[in-house]
Formats: structure tokens, C-alpha cells, sequence
């Protein structure tokens, strides 16, 4: 996943100013940072020094804005288009530390700040977003585009700023404005609150075993880290298992006791769903309407389609109907699987049927039964040094690229790593740091972000600081992090996210980096099919205790199970997405009885009760509060396309292929955001994606 700070047109800010000039002075977020690559001052910085940043930010850059709106001279493309790409500098860099903190170091303190900054910052965005004057240069440059004689890139440049400046509400009416503004600003408060209910909810519930019976089926280090989480709380001598989904499935894998696997999971697909203090079901349903509101006043019947309106989809209806073709064969293969692990279960005597906390428990028994593989076999090969050894490994085999560990780097946490990386010439890309571990001031899941983007100013570059967070489980004792194949996959994933960073260019901001959100996800997503590839497991899947390469036959066993559960992995996930697509699709504002919507939803479809959608809408973070609002579909849309660019590298005989290797990175990876998409995609491809690739590689073709 990738979360973006928005800047500048969209984010916003504080209205007071900062009238204390010795704070400022001394305010390390107002000074040029004097660490190596002028990364953050993380052990500089205080929760005091962020809204009088704020605050200082907001106002630079509404002077800048007013420089260009009072500019006598008539609008040029360097002195309105370019001179608005570069403003904002300080805002930018504020934005980017706080808002990406609060995701990954979230306290009291930082939730209040963000309670106070989000909806300012949002305010000043809108108020940019609707100058007239402003606009109306944008405009007057727009309307004579043709003529103005600008090369491709400022050409595009300033198209996308026309289109940004309509969709943030240029062209309305002053009382439409008005509610604009309001509306967004509900949206950022209602936003965070809705990530911190979750976060509450996450923390809050907790499954307590003190029976050792109870443990039976688990793993060693699912217990031993049971335990750790329970001396942590005060509890020694007892177990603690967390919906966190590093401690949450292995449970629902391995567990014997079925009655303990139903509480956990219960626990996991009720948050914000349990009619208490942090109950989502109001927060999400105000949201819907006023996202629909806003695309009404924008001119679109729904908000889904203001949305894609962008994307390569362009229609709701697309989405629609590609789902539809991969739904249909997927839950044909998810009844099948059912079928096959109701029967191994009423072998075992189970006179019920499954319910949807038993999945994982019988698929795993079923794995053993057709592959003679279950998750355990792999672990001990997946040390979590290993697997990212691995992925820097892939990445130097296709682009030369090598990372070279920094120690004198500020941190914001003491478990984070940071990394320079270094292009084939020895020319420094950038930093990367990895946050690899669980903590309760970390929202769940992994992502992708930014403390820096690339920027170029007057032909010089600043190479980009990104940040990669995982939740992986901390390691007990002295034992070492054993990943399951999921997080190997998930840190591949979120690498790929990390390679675009570094690989971005462009003269404008507004292009670098810019694709559409349903190609957001092929960066992050080809790099998981080198995971899986026998000649790049021998090269990092290595025993942590005896250094044994995997051996060939459970790499055979890992390769023939490729399609195994993909029926289950397909229908959850598809489900999410049109739950997604449905909440967005309202033409009006409504009452929602949110459970009565989503039961709606999900039967209209038929999905079977044993599956749930991959995320619930009382913990769907993704489109609630993540920015992929009508837009859960983009992963699937993506595979579309990182299977077809796979299967060039596969065909052409060499899975490391450095001319095609070299096109990605160009075409898709630096430039991806300075044409049409599917053109910048076919430059790299030779042709049109295929969606026989994707089911294929799913087992449902």
C-alpha cells in the first residue's frame, strides 16, 4: 500500500500565525536540517515544534500564492504554473513528517495535533484550490495551451493543475464553495477519527489463554511470542494472542481449539463494529454522505465516479464489469475448496459445517494433504535478514542498484534501519528506512511513504527519503523474526512502492511520480513474482540455524501450490472491492444501517458465509481513511498488469532481464507520470496488457 501525504492543492492547514519569533529560531522543523542528506532531526524534533511549523508553512505559502495572483505581468507558464509547482516548500516538508509520524508513532499528543492541523490544512488547500484569481490565470494559460509552445512535460504539467483546480471546486459558485469547504473539512476530522477508533479497537481486544492445553497445534514461535506479549502486559505465565495479524494467524492456522479460534477471529471482524465509544458505524456513514455530496456539487452522480473519472477505468461501470469476470470463476473455485475441506473436517468427526473462522485451520490441513507443505516448513528459511537481503538482492540483479547501511541517519524509532541507495554509477537515490515491527502506536498493516519526494528546482536535484513500515512480530529472546510467506510477499510488495520513490524524475512536481491510482499498485506488486522464483529463494531463503539453502523439493512443493486458495484469496478480496464500489455508488444521501447495507451488498453478490470480505467497513482503513476511496479495486486492476509485465520476463528466458528491466524502470517506474498511462505502459511492453496472465496465475483459467 502506499499512503501520500497530499500536498499543497489538497491537504491544508492553521489560520493563526506564529508571533513568537525565538520560537521559530529554535524550531528544528524552521531550520535547514543539518544531517546527512538533510533528513528530519527525528531526535530534535518535539510535538511543540509541529504547529507553529504549521502555522509558518501555511503562511509562506499563502504569500506565494498572492505573489502570483498579484503578479502585473500576464500569466506565463513560468510565472504561474511553475512558480505554483515550486511553492509550499516548508508546509510540504512539515506535512510530511508529521502526517507520516502520526501513522507510525501515534500518541495522545500527536492524535490531538492532528485533531487541530488536519481540517486548518485541509482549509488552506480548499482556499488555494477556489482562488478565483488564481484559477482564472490557470485557466487563461489552459485555454491557450496549443499556442503557448511548451514541450510535453509543462504541456501535461499544466493540463493536470487545470484538472486538479476544477476537481478541487474551481468553477463553482461562491455558495457551493462554501460547502465544499465545509465538507472537506468535516472529511479530515472524520477521517482521523475513524483511524483512531480502529487503532483503540485493535489495541483493546485480546485473546488471554491459561490452559497449555489450549495451545495445542501452535507453532513454538507462536508461543514463545504469546508469551513475550503477556510478560509485556503483566501476565507472565499466561498467553496473549493480538488481532494483530502477525500473532492472529498462525492462531486461526494452527489452533486446535476451535472455540478459541471463533473468539479471536470475532475480535478481528467486530472492531468498530461493537457499539461503544469507538464504534465506526456513524463516522463511516457520515463520510459516505458527504463524499457524496461532493461529488454531486463537483457534477457527478456518484462519488465513485468523480473518482475514477481519473483512472485508467474512467467508468464505475468498468470496475463493475472486470470484477465481475474474475467474481464469477473465483467463487466457482472458492465452493470447491469449501467442498474439499468439509470433507477433511467431517472426516475428523466434525458434525457442523465450517463457519468462516475455520477457514485457515482446514485450508492448512488440506495444503498438507495435496502438497505435503504447510506454512511451518517455510519459516525456519524466512528469516527476516534473509528475505530483505533477497529483495536488495533482486533489485541490484535488475537495476544496479546497491544498498549500503547508515548508521548516522536521525531515527524516529530505535528499531527503524536506514539504507542509502546507490544507482549503478555510485550516485546516491536517496534513503530508505524500514520499520519492520508491531507496537500500539502503529496503525496496522504496511505502506509505503515519503519523508522526502525527488524534487528538481532550477536543475537541481533532491533525492527522495522514503519510508517503508511493516507490522511484523519483534523477535523473542534470541530468536530470530521468522516470516511467513505472506510477510516475505508483503516485504517484496512494499519494496517495490520504495523503488518508484527512488526511481521518480521529472521537471514538475505534479508529474514526478504522478500515475493514476489503478497503476499505483504495479510497482509494488511485480516485485512479488521474484519472490517466489526458484533461482531467487535459493539465493535468500537460507535455514537460520544451519545456513541450508531451501531445498529443491520444498521449493518444488512451494511452486506446485502456487494456486492453492485462490479461490478464498480472489473472493475475499473481490468482495472488499465491491463493498467498496457500493458504499461509493449512492446517487443520494441516505440513513444507512451500515451491517444492513454491507449484508446488502455482499448477498447481492452471493458470497458465501464462510468467507468474509477481506476487510469488514467498520476496520476498512483503505477507503475510510487511507485514500483508496473507490479505489480497493486498484490491486486487482494492477495484477492485470504486473502479470502481463512478468510474463516478459519470463518469456523472454531471463527472469532478470536488464533491457527490459531498464524499460520498466523508464517508462513506468521515472516517467510513468508523463503521458497517458497505457501509452507509458505499452512503451515498456511492446503491446496492450492481457487479463490471461492474472487468471492463470490466480488458478481460475
Amino acid at each position: 500500500m502506499k499512503k501520500s501525504v497530499i500536498l499543497l492543492l489538497s491537504v491544508t492547514a492553521l489560520v493563526t500565525s506564529c508571533k513568537d519569533g525565538a520560537k521559530q529560531v529554535n524550531n528544528p522543523l524552521m531550520q535547514k536540517f543539518e544531517t546527512p542528506f538533510q533528513a528530519p532531526p527525528f531526535d530534535k524534533i518535539k510535538p511543540a515544534d509541529y504547529k507553529p511549523a504549521f502555522e509558518e508553512g501555511m503562511k509562506q505559502h499563502k504569500a506565494e500564492i498572492e505573489a502570483i495572483v498579484n503578479n502585473p505581468e500576464e500569466p506565463t507558464f513560468e510565472n504561474t504554473i511553475v512558480a505554483l509547482d515550486k511553492a509550499g516548500e516548508l508546509l510540504n516538508q512539515t506535512s510530511s513528517i508529521f502526517f507520516n509520524l502520526y501513522e507510525a508513532m501515534k500518541n495522545d499528543e500527536m492524535q490531538q495535533l492532528a485533531m487541530e492541523i488536519s481540517p486548518a490544512v485541509t482549509a488552506h488547500g480548499d482556499e488555494i484550490n477556489m482562488n478565483p484569481k488564481l484559477f482564472a490565470r490557470i485557466k487563461a494559460l489552459y485555454d491557450k495551451r496549443e499556442t503557448l509552445g511548451l514541450d510535453a512535460l509543462a504541456l501535461r504539467t499544466l493540463e493536470l493543475y487545470y484538472n486538479d483546480f476544477v476537481r478541487g471546486g474551481a468553477n463553482l459558485n461562491d455558495a457551493d464553495k462554501a460547502k465544499m469547504m465545509q465538507i472537506n473539512g468535516e472529511l479530515a476530522k472524520l477521517s482521523l477519527q475513524y483511524g483512531d477508533n480502529l487503532l483503540k479497537e485493535t489495541n483493546a481486544f485480546t485473546l488471554v489463554v491459561d490452559n497449555e492445553k489450549d495451545l495445542a497445534g501452535l507453532p513454538e514461535t507462536s508461543i514463545a511470542a504469546a508469551a513475550a506479549e503477556a510478560k509485556d502486559r503483566g501476565m507472565e505465565g499466561k498467553w496473549v494472542f493480538t488481532v494483530q495479524k502477525p500473532s492472529m494467524i498462525p492462531f486461526l492456522t494452527y489452533a486446535q481449539n476451535r472455540d478459541l479460534r471463533e473468539k479471536l477471529y470475532k475480535g478481528y471482524y467486530m472492531r468498530g463494529n461493537n457499539d461503544n465509544a469507538n464504534d465506526n458505524k456513524a463516522v463511516l456513514a457520515k463520510m459516505v454522505n458527504l463524499r457524496t455530496e461532493k461529488a454531486k456539487l463537483l457534477g457527478f452522480d456518484t462519488y465513485a465516479a468523480y473518482v475514477v473519472d481519473v483512472n485508467m477505468a474512467k467508468t464505475p461501470k468498468a470496475i463493475y464489469d472486470f470484477m465481475g469476470r474474475v467474481w464469477e470463476p473465483a467463487l466457482k473455485v472458492a465452493k470447491q475448496e469449501l467442498a474439499e475441506m468439509q470433507a477433511i473436517a467431517t472426516k475428523e468427526g466434525m458434525t457442523s459445517k465450517l463457519e468462516s473462522w475455520d477457514w485457515w485451520y482446514y485450508a492448512e490441513k488440506l495444503r498438507k494433504q495435496k502438497y505435503d507443505l504447510d506454512e511451518s516448513e517455510m519459516a525456519p528459511y524466512l528469516k527476516l535478514e534473509n528475505v530483505r537481503d533477497g529483495m536488495f538482492a533482486v533489485a541490484n540483479k535488475l537495476y544496479g542498484i546497491t544498498m549500503h547501511k547508515r548508521t548516522d541517519i536521525p531515527l524516529y524509532h530505535p528499531q527503524v534501519e536506514t539504507y542509502e541507495v546507490k544507482d549503478v554509477d555510485g550516485t546516491s537515490l536517496g534513503i530508505l528506512y524500514l520499520d519492520y515491527y508491531t507496537r500500539a502506536s502503529k496503525s496496522a498493516g504496511a505502506w509505503m511513504t515519503e519523508f522526502r519526494h525527488y524534487t528538481k528546482v532550477n536543475g537541481q536535484e533532491e533525492m527522495p527519503l522514503v519510508s517503508v513500515v511493516y507490522n511484523f512480530s519483534p523477535a523473542v529472546g534470541d530468536a530470530p523474526v521468522l516470516l511467513s510467506w505472506d510477510d516475505t510477499e508483503t516485504m517484496f510488495h512494499e519494496f517495490g512502492h520504495a523503488l518508484h520513490g527512488f526511481f521518480t524524475r521529472g521537471d514538475y512536481q505534479r508529474i514526478a511520480g504522478t500515475i493514476p491510482h489503478d497503476m499505483v499498485e504495479l510497482p509494488s506488486q511485480v516485485m512479488e513474482n521474484w519472490a517466489s522464483e526458484p533461482e531467487v529463494l535459493k539465493m535468500y531463503a537460507k535455514h537460520y540455524q544451519t545456513g541450508e539453502t531451501m531445498p529443491d523439493a520444498l521449493i518444488q512443493k512451494i511452486q506446485e501450490s502456487g494456486h492453492f486458495n485462490q479461490g478464498f484469496a480472489t473472493v475475499e478480496y473481490v468482495a472488499a472491492a465491491l463493498l467498496d464500489m457500493d458504499w461509493y455508488s449512492n446517487t443520494e444521501v441516505k440513513d444507512f444501517d451500515v451491517n444492513a447495507f454491507e449484508k446488502a451488498s455482499m448477498d447481492k453478490y452471493g458470497l458465501i458465509k464462510e468467507i468474509l470480505p477481506r476487510y469488514r467497513s467498520t476496520y476498512f482503513s483503505h477507503i475510510f481513511d487511507g485514500g483508496y476511496s473507490a479505489g480497493y479495486y486498484v490491486y486487482l486492476w494492477a495484477e492485470v498488469l504486473d502479470a502481463d509485465a512478468f510474463q516478459a520476463f519470463k518469456s523472454s528466458g531471463d527472469i532478470y532481464n536488464k533491457e527490459l528491466a531498464a524499460k520498466f524502470r523508464k517508462y513506468v517506474l521515472s516517467e510513468g507520470g508523463y503521458a497517458d498511462p497505457m501509452q507509458q505502459y505499452i512503451k515498456f511492453r511492446g503491446q496492450e496488457p492481457s487479463e490471461d496472465p492474472l487468471l492463470h496465475k490466480r488458478g481460475l483459467k
